[in-house]
């Protein structure tokens, strides 16, 4: 019997077989949060919980507010300044910020909306028109091919889709505003909420804390601490880029001359947020609409957001939101797709947040028990 044993293989193979049980685990992960997301779904519960969360949203946005304001608010305490004080500098700031926003940009978004609606689709509609009938006028010399009757078919189409979108507009207009006048009065209920919590933000976490056994107090206390860094930088870097964004792709869209560049560049930077795939979202109706203007306008607006979506990506990305959540690739598209099939846009968007807390939650629970060796191969 041999005795000498390959310490260089058998560390190998160790190595292999604890990457196999990770990715096995993860894969078990998503595909957990899968089934419970259909038979939540299945039996209605999901429903309910959504109307629940609608319900009481203004509480989780006021607690969102004073939990991202706490550190602030938390440093000029230290700098002898009396938490009330504190507070009440944050939301002038808030509320200036607010004041200038709606201001300034609001009035403009608003004649870029109108004239787009009013102007560029039906443009649109037409230059699509015109692209169809030099299609067919193209196939009808083809045998056996009745290119008349079929572009009459499909004009009509076009015809009833445009009549049908005309008369739901008003609807889907007062609908939005209905929406967001609600949306307003649920974020001035948060920002109240978010005051009073941060007031007393320390007493107010101690207290949630003692309604927890204190066999589990302190585990929690870390838990949470673990939680609270990486979600705070994700967050807080996602709407510094995200902003930066908009704010660029504002200034490039209106050099360019491209229809509506405020609301364009707004639309680039809410889905910037979504990685890998929110820049593509977010850029293909500003070509689209370039593109009806005319072809130099497109081709610019194109290789102008493949310019800022490459600076993005290799600069601005790595800066603020580096090491945020430290997810690989793969699992943050297999996170969009779960979560974008179940929920939309909006699931995309909070895919990445929920998916590095559920790591850090493994990790967490893999340093305690050591039953995935995570810790062990990461160092």
């Amino acid at each position: 019997m041999n005795k000498n044993i390959n310490t260089k293989k058998l560390n190998e193979l160790i190595h292999l077989s604890t990457l196999v049980i990770k990715i096995l685990t993860i894969f078990l992960i998503i595909a957990g949060v899968y089934a419970g997301i259909i038979i939540l779904k299945e039996i209605k519960i999901l429903s309910l919980l959504f109307n629940i969360l609608k319900i009481i949203s203004p509480l989780f946005i006021g607690l969102i507010i004073a939990w991202l304001l706490d550190p602030i608010v938390t440093y000029l305490s230290k700098k002898k300044i009396k938490r009330v004080f504190g507070t009440l500098i944050c939301y002038i700031v808030i509320f200036l910020l607010i004041f200038l926003i709606v201001g300034s940009l609001v009035p403009v978004l608003y004649d870029q909306i109108n004239d787009f609606v009013t102007t560029t689709i039906p443009s649109l509609f037409e230059t699509f028109k015109n692209v169809i009938n030099n299609i067919f006028d193209s196939l009808k010399n083809i045998d056996g091919f009745d290119s008349v009757s079929m572009k009459g078919e499909v004009f009509k189409k076009l015809e009833a889709y445009a009549t049908e979108l005309t008369s739901t507009l008003p609807t889907i207009l007062v609908n939005i505003i209905a929406s967001l006048f609600s949306s307003i009065g649920s974020f001035a209920v948060a920002l109240v909420i978010g005051f009073f919590l941060l007031l007393n933000m320390d007493e107010n976490v101690e207290n949630l804390y003692s309604l927890i056994p204190k066999k589990y107090r302190n585990e929690t206390k870390r838990l949470l601490q673990s939680l609270n860094k990486p979600l705070k930088r994700f967050v807080n870097g996602a709407l510094l880029d995200s902003t930066l964004i908009f704010v660029i792709s504002a200034i490039g869209f209106s050099i360019i001359g491209l229809k509506a560049p405020l609301l364009f560049a707004l639309f680039c930077g809410i889905t910037n947020v979504i990685p890998y795939v929110g820049p593509y979202i977010g850029g293909a109706p500003a070509v689209v609409v370039g593109l009806t203007q005319s072809t130099t306008i497109g081709i610019i607006t194109l290789v102008f957001i493949a310019i800022v979506q490459a600076l993005e990506g290799n600069l601005l990305q790595p800066l603020i939101m580096s090491k945020t959540t430290k997810l690989s690739p793969v699992i943050i598209i297999l996170g969009l797709l779960v979560f974008g099939h179940f929920f939309g846009i909006w699931g995309m968007v909070l895919s990445t947040p929920i998916l590095g807390a559920l790591k850090e939650l493994i990790n967490f629970f893999d340093e305690k028990y050591d039953f995935l060796y995570f810790k062990n191969t990461e160092e």
